[in-house]
């Protein structure tokens, strides 16, 4: 019980310094905001803090620190000290920055602030990278929400089935104007996945559930390794590459620049008191990381988190287990395949006013995602999850130079650099260590990866330090 008070704890002290600091570094200013300078109904709609707020926190969150924390889990209490520290120092700040340098863009999609800061060929490989990413994101909060329905209606309403009705969903979602579906609807499910969280928190209690403790010793009970495994499987609620291809969409909406710190990285903080509640639990509530590993392994993500809500909080917890596991993917997957339409037009300077070319653009996304909803979901889950990390180290990277360029100093880049390298030897290493990658031995795969991440840095501190035409911020 002290370490989770204490984690919460810190990652409120963390909104209010460290998060201060970051904003102070950032300098954010009175100048119009994308929704304020131009409203265009769709995408471009002025809305209220707590409304952006809310939303974000349903954009970034979905099942996400849910389900990785329970998996994160598996390795023990160590899981902790990455969700506060990871969120505090990496995934906030990947958060803040991404959706401040797209306001200061325009509104921009992630590929182009890449590009803008990396240069021509990050820009087209992050064009190409973060689509697949958003179809990947799409797909799997497809199918497991699809799955979970199923078992819950008559025989006839399918998995099949469901994921057609999802998909009618995903096209309504991703066409209509931000505040008529995501708007009215999001402010609701984030509120029920915070309650969500606070109802398991207080049943544990009541319960007489002994949370865990700190430990740094490894507990996964098949000895997996922490590095680079743990910081992968846990990606919302640490740090994770998605919600870069989230916040622009916040960014065409947030009225006044200086909101920017309640929503972008106040809703990663949120999400992780989210994160650190399930993980919790998970272990309390199965006694070991063993019993909770056995849980996922026969019941699944979504059957844990059903299991947990009803044992603690009875036909209540039920019901909020299965909006949370069954609303809160779907509102991942609209907002991905959105975001995915968004990406592409700001790519081809394609206009989003007119509902003809929102569909051209929208129709053959769906239609991919449909086609990879038939692929195994263990095996699209596993490459999201690297692509998400290697997202979230290419953005880190391209935040950093933004600051080089634009901060007081170069050198306050460092608030960025610290945490895109550490995602490079994450990246790096997990990908040459994974059974989807090379499948490499530790002693092999990770002086690679420190090196790589070394190299990356070398690199950044290269052209960064050697930025002596500070630019204007003015546009950028």
């Amino acid at each position: 019980m002290i370490t989770f008070c204490c984690a919460i704890l810190l990652l409120i002290v963390g909104f209010f310094l460290y998060g201060k600091l970051v904003e102070r570094v950032f300098r954010p200013d009175d100048r119009p905001t994308p929704a304020i300078a131009h409203p265009d109904g769709v995408d471009y709609v002025p809305m209220k803090t707590w409304r952006v707020f809310l939303i974000q926190l349903l954009n970034i969150a979905g099942t996400g620190p849910i389900f990785g924390a329970l998996m994160g889990a598996v390795f023990g209490p160590v899981v902790f000290l990455w969700i506060v520290f990871g969120s505090i120092l990496g995934g906030a700040v990947h958060d803040y920055m991404s959706g401040m340098i797209s306001v200061r863009m325009d509104g921009a999609s992630v590929s182009e602030i890449v590009g803008k800061y990396l240069g021509k060929a990050a820009k087209q490989v992050m064009r190409v990278f973060s689509v697949i990413l958003l179809i990947l994101v799409g797909a799997v909060f497809t199918t497991s929400p699809a799955a979970l329905i199923a078992r819950l209606t008559p025989d006839w309403m399918n998995a099949s089935f469901w994921v057609v009705v999802i998909l009618a969903y995903y096209l309504l979602a991703t066409l209509l104007p931000i505040d008529k579906v995501i708007g009215k609807l999001y402010p609701i499910f984030g509120g029920v996945l915070v309650l969500m969280a606070v109802g398991i928190i207080g049943g544990l209690i009541a319960g007489g559930y002994r949370l865990p403790e700190l430990s740094l010793v490894n507990q996964h009970p098949d000895g997996q390794p922490v590095w680079p495994f743990m910081f992968v499987t846990v990606a919302c609620g640490a740090v994770s590459g998605f919600h870069a291809t989230q916040s622009p969409m916040m960014a065409r909406c947030i009225t006044q620049e200086k909101d920017g710190r309640k929503v972008f990285y106040g809703a990663m903080i949120a999400e992780s008191v989210i994160a650190l509640v399930w993980a919790a639990a998970g272990i309390a509530f199965y006694g070991a990381t063993g019993g909770l590993q056995q849980a996922l392994a026969d019941l699944g993500q979504s059957g844990v988190v059903y299991d947990i809500s009803v044992k603690l909080l009875g036909v209540f917890g039920g019901a909020l287990a299965i909006i949370g596991v069954v609303a809160c993917p779907v509102s991942s997957g609209d907002t991905a395949f959105r975001s995915a339409r968004l990406t592409i037009a700001d790519s081809f300077h394609i206009d989003q006013s007119k509902l003809p070319k929102r569909l051209a653009i929208t129709l053959p996304l769906l239609g991919v995602g449909a086609l990879l909803t038939q692929l195994n979901f263990d095996v699209v889950w596993r490459y999201f999850s690297w692509s998400n990390q290697t997202l979230a180290m290419i953005t880190l990277w391209a935040a950093a130079m933004y600051l080089a360029r634009n901060a007081q100093k170069w050198w306050y880049s460092v608030l960025c650099a610290v945490p895109a390298a550490f995602m490079s030897g994450v990246s790096c290493t997990y990908i040459l260590m994974a059974k989807e990658g090379f499948q490499l031995s530790q002693t092999i795969a990770y002086p690679i990866g420190a090196a790589f991440a070394l190299a990356c840095t070398a690199l950044y501190a290269v052209k960064a330090g050697g930025k002596k035409d500070r630019q204007l911020r003015a546009g950028e």
